[in-house]
């Protein structure tokens, strides 16, 4: 695959997130939001209770990124808004304008260089207001969401012409309402997580809307959302029961979002029939699944204008062992994820290097999906500290899935049209805090300004970038 091109107007990228990167979490005017509340809290929710008050230190330092990315010579890159710097209480009530001011900079310094800004309106961090009033769990937030949208839109969209409304909701709904383990630590298992992704694909959904009725025409522009996703294998392939627990493990991580988006408006099939069937089971008399309304199923249906995907790792597949200690929420889907010893781990121990399934999802997506154009919105190996500056293994890892995804394109007919790495400089690795380093760029964090000095992975992936 070394001599090998990519489509010639394929995107290369890197990808950050606001609460991450930015600091200046209190800087002018900007309101708290949910890490921000979470993190001061304390109590060791996050690795030596680290907190993004500084983090890189991009509200000051963006020029220090933008000269990161002319380095690696990117077409696009990817970052959030935060929320809550543009709106302090969640609402239009009150624009900060020094917050609009930074993001007008950000954006007019990307286009000066030719680089093309993919923006993410929230990425795990709405403002603490709206948590105050119930968060993804209330159905106010939609509507919230929605004035937000359009704020954005009618504030940057004369230049921004990709738009990502939502961060994994599938993380987002359920560590923060599940789990609890982020923000805002809500621990509702079996309804936490579908009644806020449940609100989250809505808001997306009338998100969309409001850009296609009121904005498209003029701005010419695009808007999706960001779905995560392992590729999962049956630990036996031979065994009925591997092979009917990995098609569950895929529906409640994957389908649970795309298939009301992309395919039909609704919920998988499946999904809605075990949890109905659970729920009759512990006695209640509707499901702990919300159901959509004939209405809102068709102004769901076809709310993504390209498909955005995240990927970092496979899993194999069995039913759920019910004397394993798994995850709050497991047992509705009836099956567990487990670890090859043959895959290499990068850095965290959930991170295992697989690059072959990158292929396999991607190829996943276009059969089963409408094969729509596909960015693959982040994708990393993590290096955990110290890490190394000359990180000849981690960029063997970017090398075999960067073939992967090129055989995808060629061989297997994917409409791939774009590589975002994450990350584009070491930041805030949310609970895992400074420990966990995804940057292309190094970041000292113990040197008061922050320097960025390029990894040898960075060194390369330009010369992939400059060569296509």
């Amino acid at each position: 695959m070394e001599s090998s091109k990519f489509p010639d107007s394929f995107a290369w990228g890197a990808s950050t997130a606001a609460y991450q990167i930015e600091g200046g979490w209190d800087a002018d005017g900007k309101g708290p939001n949910i890490w921000d509340t979470f993190t001061h809290q304390g109590g060791d929710r996050v690795y030596k209770n680290q907190t993004g008050d500084v983090a890189c230190g991009s509200y000051t330092l963006w020029e220090e990124d933008l000269k990161c990315i002319k380095q690696l010579g990117l077409t696009h890159y990817r970052f959030s808004l935060s929320w809550s710097r543009l709106l302090p209480d969640g609402t239009t009530g009150f624009i900060n304008q020094k917050g609009v001011d930074y993001y007008n900079k950000l954006i007019d310094g990307l286009l000066e260089m030719n680089v093309i800004p993919m923006v993410t309106l929230c990425h795990f961090d709405h403002p603490q207001a709206i948590e105050d009033q119930g968060g993804w769990l209330s159905e106010k937030t939609v509507e919230i969401f929605e004035q937000y949208a359009r704020f954005c839109y009618a504030t940057f969209g004369d230049r921004v012409k990709l738009w990502i409304t939502i961060n994994e909701p599938y993380f987002a709904s359920k560590l923060s309402y599940e789990v609890g383990n982020f923000p805002p630590g809500k621990k509702e298992v079996g309804v936490g997580a579908y009644q806020a992704g449940h609100n989250m694909i809505k808001a997306h959904a009338k998100a969309w809307h409001v850009y296609n009725n009121c904005f498209k025409d003029k701005q010419k522009g695009r808007v999706s959302i960001a779905l995560d996703s392992d590729w999962a294998e049956p630990l036996d392939a031979d065994s009925l029961a591997d092979q009917e627990a990995t098609m569950r493990y895929m529906i409640f991580r994957l389908h649970w979002f795309a298939n009301p988006i992309f395919i039909d408006g609704d919920y998988p099939a499946i999904m809605k029939s075990v949890i109905s069937q659970k729920s009759k089971e512990e006695g209640l008399k509707t499901s702990r699944l919300p159901e959509f309304t004939a209405e809102e199923k068709a102004m769901i249906k076809g709310t993504a204008d390209f498909f955005c995907l995240n990927y970092y790792t496979t899993r194999k597949v069995k039913p759920l062992d019910s004397t394993s200690s798994q995850p709050l929420g497991n047992s509705d889907v009836g099956a567990e994820g487990v670890t090859d010893p043959d895959w290499p781990l990068a850095g965290p121990e959930w991170l295992l290097v697989v690059p072959w399934g990158l292929r396999k999802l991607l190829a996943h997506v276009k059969d089963s999906f409408g094969d729509p154009e596909i960015f693959i919105t982040e994708n990393g190996f993590a290096q955990t500290d110290p890490p190394l500056l000359h990180d000849v293994q981690r960029w063997g890892y970017f090398q075999e899935t960067l073939a992967e995804i090129l055989k995808a394109i060629t061989v297997d007919g994917v409409k791939l049209k774009g590589y975002f790495v994450w990350s584009l400089i070491d930041n805030f690795e949310w609970t895992l805090g400074y420990n966990v380093r995804f940057g292309l760029f190094h970041v000292d964090f113990e040197q008061p300004n922050l320097p960025r000095t390029p990894y040898f992975s960075a060194v390369e992936y330009a010369k992939v970038v400059k060569g296509n």
